[in-house]
């Protein structure tokens, strides 16, 4: 009987491949395609942001951002300056720890050290679309440490007795992003010792043994200068989502998808293209790119929407692909809500984008008003145009809760930080953060915000330019 069963599993293999092979032609015309191409890079530039910093970090092993293979840790060891450059706003609060986990075999073990009360640590659990699915850390798992286990979609074992916690990824690639608080540059030594404690196991290695099959090999396909911003961003999310079984919520967007020919783990056919089906394709990205603008410009720079709402679970997110897609663009992996705030100037309380070139401006927090936070606040700098921190002669890259004891406080009490290109005068120097001399944009993080932010009570200061 299990012989005669063999040839109709081949003829049914063989019939469902010829399927997906037909389904992933493109077979919608050039006006749907269009809408289809929007819908798809709304979706999919996440997933894709997400597979530079995957390959950055841990498959291209000669490139200057390489971490750690898949399922070790890497540790980053110091403050981020502007010579980092895997991803775009890195914070240079919490040094990094990094770990890519590739879930096909089996799950992956996390053990965290216990570490003093009064530091802040995060480990930040990501899948393949950016959704945060997890944390451990100082808010959901306490500082006292602990063994935690990471499963994907297939994985059907039974969790150890002994691991204090399972929790499940949808997709079978999936990110673990440490944080841990640095106080100063004199505290690195402890934030080492703390980062040396972080181990990571497989499940066989945790248990001590034999290791499962393994997965088979990927060839992962090298990224390309423009694959964000044209239809090769296509080739790459459909290479991604084979790692992913596709969602009950998501079938009938994903069939659309099919229709340009993105269909998860098969090749995206992009030299096969007609020029007609291409500008189509080219016009679904420009319209998803002009509606993000218009929402940045509409909800994001008036903080009518908050980073809270950009990052989150998959049920936090809801189906919302375009604010999923804001959170990748202006910050990827970025936290959610309850873990901290994040608040983006982009422009002053004018509403006109700020620039270094032309302005100087002021951040004023009245006495007694300064970021609520349960663990820390930090206000930091980035380049407009390329998104990275800013390079300056004092190296001074943020301005946070930490330095308050060494700046300047106004006669009632108050704090005003002085943004701008150009070294203040009036014995200012202290609450400087300097700016490029152009475009730029400046976040406060707000870790463990407490309750009044959390509600909107908090009022937020505005940027204002200086001599208005």
């Amino acid at each position: 009987m299990r012989f005669e069963k063999a040839p109709r599993l081949i003829l049914a293999s063989l019939s469902l491949l010829l399927s997906c092979s037909a389904w992933a032609d493109f077979s919608a015309t050039p006006e749907e395609a269009r809408g289809i191409a929007k819908e798809a890079y709304l979706y999919g530039f996440p997933v894709v942001e997400m597979y530079k910093t995957l390959y950055t970090q841990a498959v291209d092993k000669a490139g200057a951002n390489f971490k750690a293979p898949f399922n070790k840790i890497g540790n980053t060891a110091k403050v981020f300056t502007p010579a980092d450059t895997a991803f775009v706003t890195p914070n240079s609060d919490t040094p990094y720890s990094f770990v890519w986990m590739d879930l096909r075999a089996e799950p992956v073990v996390l053990t965290l050290p216990p570490i003093a009360e009064n530091r802040y640590y995060s480990v930040q659990l990501i899948d393949l679309y950016t959704q945060n699915f997890a944390y451990l850390g100082t808010r959901s798992t306490g500082n006292k440490g602990g063994t935690f286990m990471v499963a994907g979609p297939d994985w059907q074992g039974q969790q150890p007795v002994n691991i204090d916690r399972l929790v499940r990824s949808e997709s079978n690639i999936a990110y673990a992003l440490y944080r841990t608080q640095l106080f100063n540059n004199t505290d690195l030594a402890k934030v080492k010792l703390i980062q040396n404690a972080y181990k990571v196991q497989t499940l066989s290695q945790y248990l001590k043994q034999p290791a499962p099959a393994a997965a088979p090999k990927v060839d992962w396909p090298k990224p390309t200068a423009d694959m964000s911003d044209t239809p090769d961003l296509f080739r790459y999310l459909s290479f991604m989502l084979g790692f992913a079984p596709p969602q009950d919520a998501e079938k009938d967007l994903l069939a659309r998808f099919a229709k340009i020919g993105i269909v998860g783990g098969q090749p995206f056919k992009l030299t096969s293209l007609t020029a007609e089906q291409r500008k189509a394709l080219e016009d679904g990205i420009s319209d998803a790119k002009a509606e993000f603008a218009q929402f940045k410009k509409d909800k994001v720079d008036t903080h009518q929407v908050t980073s809270g709402d950009f990052f989150g679970t998959r049920e936090h997110l809801n189906g919302n692909y375009l604010y999923r897609y804001a959170g990748a663009n202006m910050g990827i992996f970025g936290n959610s809500a309850e873990e901290a705030n994040y608040i983006g100037y982009f422009v002053d309380n004018q509403g006109k984008p700020v620039n270094g070139a032309r302005h100087s401006y002021t951040l004023h927090f009245n006495k007694d008003e300064l970021p609520p936070a349960d663990a820390f606040w930090s206000l930091t700098m980035y380049d407009g145009k390329t998104k990275l921190l800013v390079a300056n002669h004092m190296k001074r890259y943020l301005i946070n809760s930490r330095m308050l004891p060494k700046l300047k406080r106004d006669a009632d009490g108050g704090l005003t930080l002085y943004v701008q290109h150009s070294e203040p005068v009036d014995g200012n120097k202290s609450n400087w953060l300097p700016a490029p001399h152009g475009p730029f944009y400046a976040v406060l993080r707000v870790y463990l915000p407490k309750p009044e932010m959390v509600s909107g009570q908090w009022q937020i200061p505005l940027l204002t330019p200086i001599g208005q």
